[in-house]
């Protein structure tokens, strides 16, 4: 395998200019990588994405964490109240039709503390996003409390985020990337933002594959269509910016199964900017989640891992636990009896549209809320434990993010 000389690697590094995103003690390592680095909104950063991972799995620590390293570090926006007792307390036991407004205002609430408590984590060093899933009932809410916050970048997935521009239009220093599958999609999104005098600052292109959580597919069946492969998105994404006479100007940004320094090199090899790390950054000790949630990540293996239809009505793939088991046992006969509900079960319209809730046949029956919440606390009886496909860079043990930055800035031994 040839690699370029560190003298080369300084070299070319120099020409970017590096700003304070990147701190010191990753400077040296990034120059030696042989890595390009990211640029994004104005900043030089490591070429590394930490995914966005609800329930509360990816707040604050996590994000915080991994931007003070001179990376993106992501927080999922999606019901951060349980990160916070007092706002917990404040919404346990409510009912009926004004407690909707009571757990969405703890939930922004709650947002505005995590944004607050990352930047002074992160002190100023690489960027700091939120992502928020286009399938929530409080989208609009999230993306903007996101903004008004200061966050640097608006990350959005589980749909096609349209109005993402409108809705940012008072903000236009923030970064707004859409998660994408496929070069249709990229086209789509590109095209309607460009009449919003607007284009995204980057692209997630995520690989229903092997991606974990909510996969950007019709159905279970399509999550492995040669469309989504990377040698294929990749290209295709990259022809039609250059079409639109956008090359250059929208870094690509690979996710979903990508664990090493060679994955980053391979996809900086098919034009691709960035990789974003999902599963790999949740079992890291700042992962907000309880310590026995990533310890079933870490242990698990693609075997143990199974494909569903989520509630939210998209493909998921997720960790094979008891609750799951018995979930699809029993998937048959919900189906058969699946009926519309007047209000959630918990009083918190969570998604716009919920199969449970609004009795969508092939949709999941079960409440995403509940589950997540669960596996947050390390349940193993009662949690859905989303994970993507491959081999973490530690096999089952538990590093910091800092050992997982310099792991994947490093190159393997020959």
């Amino acid at each position: 395998m040839v690699r370029e000389s560190p003298v080369r690697s300084v070299m070319m590094l120099a020409q970017f200019a590096l700003p304070d995103a990147v701190p010191e003690l990753f400077s040296a390592p990034l120059a030696r990588s042989g890595l390009k680095p990211l640029v994004l909104a104005g900043k030089t950063l490591l070429p590394i994405v930490q995914g966005g991972m609800g329930v509360g799995v990816s707040a604050h620590r996590l994000a915080g964490s991994v931007a003070a390293c001179g990376a993106v570090g992501t927080i999922s926006s999606v019901d951060l109240r349980r990160c916070h007792p007092d706002l917990m307390d404040r919404t346990r036991g409510l009912h009926g039709d004004a407690a909707k407004a009571v757990i969405d205002a703890a939930n922004l609430e709650a947002l505005q503390r995590e944004i607050s408590a990352a930047k002074r984590i992160s002190a100023g060093c690489g960027l700091l996003a939120v992502n928020v899933m286009r399938a929530v009932s409080s989208y609009a809410e999230h993306v903007r409390t996101a903004l008004e916050s200061g966050i640097d970048a608006v990350v959005v997935g589980a749909g096609l985020p349209l109005d993402l521009p409108d809705l940012a239009r008072e903000h236009p220093k923030a970064a707004l990337i859409p998660i994408l599958s496929d070069a249709r999609g990229v086209q789509l999104v590109v095209r309607k933002w460009e009449r919003k005098q607007r284009v995204p600052d980057a692209i997630v292109l995520e690989n229903p594959g092997w991606a974990g959580g909510h996969l950007g597919a019709a159905k279970v069946a399509d999550t492995g269509d040669s469309r989504f492969d990377f040698e294929r998105v990749i290209p295709e994404t990259l022809a039609y910016l250059r079409s639109a006479g956008l090359e250059g100007q929208v870094p690509v940004i690979a996710a979903g199964g990508l664990r090493t320094h060679d994955d980053i090199r391979r996809m900086q090899s098919l034009g691709a900017a960035a990789v974003q790390f999902g599963t790999a950054f949740a079992v890291t000790e700042e992962c907000d989640a309880a310590e026995a949630f990533k310890h079933v990540l870490a242990d698990a293996s693609d075997d143990d891992l199974v494909e569903f239809t989520s509630v939210a009505g998209l493909p998921a793939r997720a960790v094979r636990t008891p609750w799951i088991q018995k979930y699809l046992a029993v998937l048959d006969k919900t189906q058969a009896s699946a009926h519309a509900k007047k209000r959630c079960a918990k009083s918190f319209d969570c998604l716009a549209q919920c199969g449970l809730r609004d009795g969508l046949v092939g949709w999941g029956q079960f409440c995403i809320d509940h589950q997540l919440a669960a596996a947050l606390r390390g349940d193993l009886k009662s949690g859905l434990f989303f994970r993507g496909r491959g081999a973490l860079p530690f096999g089952n043990q538990i590093r910091s993010v800092r050992a997982l930055i310099e792991f994947l800035l490093t190159p393997a031994l020959a």
